[in-house]
C-alpha cells in the first residue's frame, strides 16, 4: 500500500457524495474572502463549524473523500489543493485554522511544507495534522520535530479524524484567546490590534479608504491602584471597558468585532485602550467616537464602596494622512495622546507634524536631562529670605538650574514637569540635596556665617523609601549641622497618605532639620494636617501674595492664614513679594518672613557668598539671622 492508494482514507468514496459534495461546499478560490455557511446542528461545536480547514494532497480524489468525512462532522469551509507547490501561497492568502497535510508527495513533500510553515513569522502557529500511510517511526519523529501538531496514520478512521480535528481546534481557540485577548477586560489586545491594523492598511492602500486609530489613556489611574489595590484597579478597568463598549455602540460603531466589521476596541496596556475605525469616511466620525469615549467616563464608577472619578487623554491619528505603517500609526496616535495628557488630561488631540516635532524635542530634552548630572550641567542659585519686620536675612531657598551646552539656560518650567513625569525628579532631587549641603560646607570653611538653606522635596521623593537616608547621607558627607538645612514639601505630597506622611515627617524631625509646607493654599488646604504633622513653617503661595494690595479677597485669605498659622505655632513666609505695598500689608499683620524680587533675585553661589561677607556681625538673636545687605525695589 502506498500513500497514493485510495484505501489510505479508510473507505471508498460513496457514490451519492459525488453529486452533493461540490454544490453544497465549493472549494475556496485563492484570494477570495472566506465566508461561513449556515449549517444545522452537527458534531462540531458552533465555533468550530466556521473553522477554515486547508487540505494538501497531490491526489484530488483523496481531497474529496476527506472533505466528505468532515462535512458529515459539520464543517463547511475548506481550502483544498492538489498542488503542493502552492500550499504556502494559499496558506498566506486564507490563513486557515488548521492544515491536513499529506507527507509523501512528489516534487514538494509534506516535510518541505512543514519547514516553510514553521519558518514563517505569520504562519508558524497554524496547527498542522499530518496524514500518511508510512508506519516507520522515523517518519513520525521527523514530522513532529518539524512542528506537526498531531499525527494520524492511514487508513484514517473518520470518527478519529473528526475527534482529533475538534481537539486541535479547541486547543487553537484557547491559545488564540490567550494570545489575542486581554485576560482582565476580555477586550482584544495589542497583538490582535496590530494584526487588524496591518490588514486595514493593506486594504486601504489600493482603495484610498480612510481610517483612524483612537488612543485612550486613563488619567491618574496609577493613584487608583496605589490607593485601592490592584484587584480593585482591575475591577475599575473592567468597568471602563463596559463603558467604552456602550459608548461605541451609542456613537454608531460596533465594538469588539475581531472579524473586520465596525470598530475594534482593545486594551493595549495597563491603563491604555485603543479603538480602530477601519473606514471613517468623514473625519468628524472619529472625533465623535473620541468624544463619546470621553463622555462615557464623566460619571463616577463605584469600586470597593468608593466613587472613583476618571478622565482620559485621547489622541487620534488618521490613515493614510498620518502614516501607512502600523508602527507609525501607533506611534503617532500615542504622540497626540501624550500632548493631551501634558495639557492636563480630559481632552482630545489630533496628530499633526507640529505635535510630532514637539514630541521629538521633548524626547531629546529628556535624553539630555538624564545625562545632565554626569555631564555636570546642573547648578544651584539661592533666593534669600528676610525677616519682614527688619529686612535682615534669615535664610535662602536653593533652586535648581540647568545650563545645556547647546540649548543654553533651560528654564525650570521646561524641565521640572518633564522630570516629574519621567521619574527623573528623584535623582535630580538627591543631587540638589547633596549639592546644597556641600555648598554650605564650603561657605563655612571660607569663614562665612551661613543662614539656613531650604531645599524643595518633590512628591516622588517624599513617596520613596530613601528620603530620610538621603538626608542623613548628605549631612554626614558635608559635616554640617542639621539645623543648617530645611526641607520644603507640598500639601499634595503629604496628603496622598496622611498616616505614612506623619510617620515620615516625625522621622525627619528626629534628624533635626526644619520642615516647611510649601505653596500653601494650592493643594488640599486641609486644616487638620496642620495640627497632626510636625511642621515648623508655612509658606503662603505667591498667587495669594500677588493680590494682597489690590484684591480684598486675597488680602483676607492671607491675613487669615497668618493668624491661623501663628495660633498653631507655625512661622509664616510669604513668597513672591514684589512691591512695597505688599510688604507693608504683610508687615502690619505679622508675617514672619518674606521672599521675592523686592529683596533679591535668585543669586549664583559666588554672589550669595559676597552678600554674606558684606553683612554685619550676627546679632545675639541667632547666628542664622546674619544681616544681608538686600536692596529694596529690585525687580
Amino acid at each position: 500500500m502506498t500513500d497514493h492508494d485510495q484505501s489510505r482514507w479508510g473507505t471508498e468514496r460513496p457514490e451519492s457524495r459525488s453529486e452533493t459534495c461540490t454544490p453544497s461546499a465549493p472549494a475556496i478560490k485563492p484570494g477570495a474572502r472566506v465566508e461561513s455557511v449556515p449549517v444545522a446542528e452537527t458534531d462540531a461545536s458552533a465555533g468550530q463549524v466556521d473553522a477554515v480547514i486547508m487540505m494538501v494532497d497531490d491526489e484530488p480524489l483523496n481531497l474529496e473523500i476527506i472533505r466528505a468525512f468532515l462535512e458529515d462532522a459539520g464543517y463547511r469551509r475548506f481550502v483544498p489543493t492538489s498542488e503542493p507547490a502552492r500550499a504556502i501561497e494559499l496558506l498566506a492568502a486564507h490563513r486557515p485554522d488548521v492544515v491536513l497535510l499529506d507527507l509523501m508527495m512528489p516534487l514538494v513533500s509534506g516535510f518541505d511544507i512543514l519547514r516553510q510553515v514553521r519558518a514563517d513569522e505569520v504562519l508558524r502557529h497554524v496547527p498542522v495534522i499530518v496524514l500518511t500511510s508510512s508506519t516507520e517511526p522515523e517518519t513520525k519523529l521527523l514530522a513532529l520535530e518539524l512542528g506537526a501538531t498531531d499525527f494520524l496514520g492511514k487508513p484514517v478512521d473518520p470518527s478519529e479524524l473528526a475527534l482529533r480535528l475538534r481537539n486541535t481546534l479547541s486547543a487553537k481557540a484557547y491559545r488564540d484567546r490567550l494570545a489575542n485577548y486581554d485576560s482582565v477586560t476580555g477586550l482584544a489586545n495589542r497583538t490582535l490590534l496590530t494584526r487588524r491594523l496591518d490588514d486595514a492598511l493593506r486594504q486601504a492602500a489600493p482603495t484610498g479608504r480612510r481610517g483612524a486609530l483612537v488612543h485612550v489613556n486613563l488619567d491618574r489611574f496609577k493613584k487608583i491602584n496605589e490607593a485601592l489595590g490592584l484587584v480593585v484597579g482591575d475591577s475599575v478597568l473592567r468597568g471602563v471597558a463596559i463603558r467604552l463598549e456602550l459608548a461605541l455602540h451609542a456613537s454608531g460603531s460596533a465594538a469588539g468585532d475581531a472579524d473586520g466589521q465596525g470598530a475594534l476596541l482593545c486594551r493595549i496596556g495597563g491603563d491604555e485602550f485603543a479603538v480602530l475605525l477601519e473606514d471613517v469616511g468623514d473625519p468628524t466620525r472619529a472625533s465623535a467616537v473620541a468624544q463619546a469615549v470621553l463622555d462615557s467616563l464623566a460619571a463616577p464608577l463605584r469600586a470597593a464602596g468608593e466613587d472613583v472619578f476618571l478622565s482620559a487623554s485621547i489622541g487620534v491619528a488618521f490613515f493614510p494622512d498620518d502614516g501607512m505603517a502600523t508602527g507609525e500609526l501607533l506611534t503617532n496616535s500615542a504622540v497626540a495622546m501624550r500632548h493631551a495628557k501634558q495639557e492636563g488630561g480630559g481632552s482630545i488631540r489630533f496628530y499633526s507634524r507640529r505635535l510630532n516635532e514637539r514630541s521629538l524635542h521633548r524626547l531629546s530634552l529628556e535624553t539630555a536631562l538624564r545625562r545632565s548630572i554626569e555631564r555636570e550641567e546642573l547648578s544651584l542659585v539661592y533666593q534669600p529670605k528676610v525677616r519682614t519686620a527688619t529686612g535682615r536675612g534669615t535664610g535662602a531657598e536653593a533652586l535648581l538650574r540647568w545650563r545645556h551646552p547647546e540649548m543654553g539656560l533651560v528654564g525650570p518650567g521646561a524641565f521640572i514637569p518633564l522630570a516629574e513625569e519621567t521619574g527623573l525628579i528623584v535623582p535630580l532631587g538627591d543631587w540638589v540635596l547633596h549639592a546644597t549641603c556641600a555648598q554650605v560646607r564650603r561657605w563655612r570653611d571660607a569663614g562665612l556665617r551661613v543662614p539656613r538653606i531650604a531645599v524643595n522635596v518633590a512628591s516622588a521623593q517624599f513617596r520613596g523609601q530613601r528620603l530620610k537616608a538621603g538626608v542623613r547621607a548628605a549631612l554626614d558627607a558635608s559635616r554640617i549641622d542639621p539645623t543648617d538645612l530645611a526641607l520644603e514639601l507640598t500639601e499634595s505630597a503629604m496628603m496622598e497618605d496622611a498616616l505614612r506622611s506623619s510617620l515620615m515627617l516625625r522621622e525627619l524631625k528626629e534628624v533635626g532639620i526644619r520642615l516647611a509646607i510649601d505653596d500653601f493654599g494650592t493643594g488640599y488646604s486641609s486644616l487638620s494636617y496642620l495640627k497632626r504633622f510636625p511642621l515648623d513653617e508655612l509658606k503662603i503661595d505667591r498667587s495669594f501674595v500677588a493680590g494682597v494690595d489690590s484684591d480684598a479677597d486675597s488680602a483676607a485669605i492671607v491675613i487669615a492664614i497668618i493668624a491661623m498659622a501663628h495660633h498653631l505655632g507655625l512661622s509664616v513666609v510669604a513668597e513672591g513679594v514684589e512691591t512695597q505695598s505688599q510688604l507693608a500689608l504683610l508687615r502690619r499683620h505679622g508675617c514672619d518672613e518674606c521672599q521675592g524680587f523686592l529683596f533679591s533675585r535668585p543669586l549664583e553661589a559666588p554672589d550669595f557668598a559676597r552678600m554674606l561677607g558684606g553683612g554685619s556681625a550676627p546679632t545675639a538673636e541667632r547666628a542664622t539671622d546674619t544681616p544681608l545687605p538686600l536692596a529694596s525695589g529690585v525687580e
